[in-house]
């Protein structure tokens, strides 16, 4: 029996390039593909920037968050792809309460790789949330 899904897409060229959706959201979960920094048209903006490129990917997250009507608060999980693990975590360090405020933090994971997508990308942030 076939689940059912509703998508939501930004519209950046490498949804129909590569072929996703940046969100997927069945029953009460939502799961969105790792977000990078990218602006509405998705122009990178903060190259070589880590906490730039994290604050820019989180952003993201809340806006397709909000296309569901859900926020951080409804976030359970996340998992952060790193290229430097040294700006990562002092940059993750400092965003955590802008990103979260005083909420329960959710569950996480940060792996370092050797690359991303884009060789300007520094961090991808995938999440799964609860509404």
């Amino acid at each position: 029996m076939a689940i059912r899904k509703e998508i939501f897409n930004l519209g950046v060229p490498w949804e129909s390039g590569y072929g996703y959706s940046q969100a997927v959201k069945v029953d009460d979960t939502i799961y969105v593909s790792g977000q990078v920094d990218h602006d509405e048209a998705g122009k990178i903006l903060n190259p070589g920037n880590m906490e730039g490129q994290m604050r820019q990917a989180y952003a993201n997250v809340r806006r397709v968050l909000a296309h569901f009507g859900a926020t951080m608060e409804n976030v359970v999980d996340e998992i952060l792809f790193v290229v430097d693990m040294e700006s990562a975590m002092q940059a993750r360090g400092r965003l955590k309460d802008e990103v979260f405020g005083q909420t329960i933090l959710p569950a996480a994971t940060i792996v370092q790789i050797q690359r991303l997508a884009l060789t300007d990308f520094m961090v991808e942030i995938r999440i799964i949330a609860r509404v």
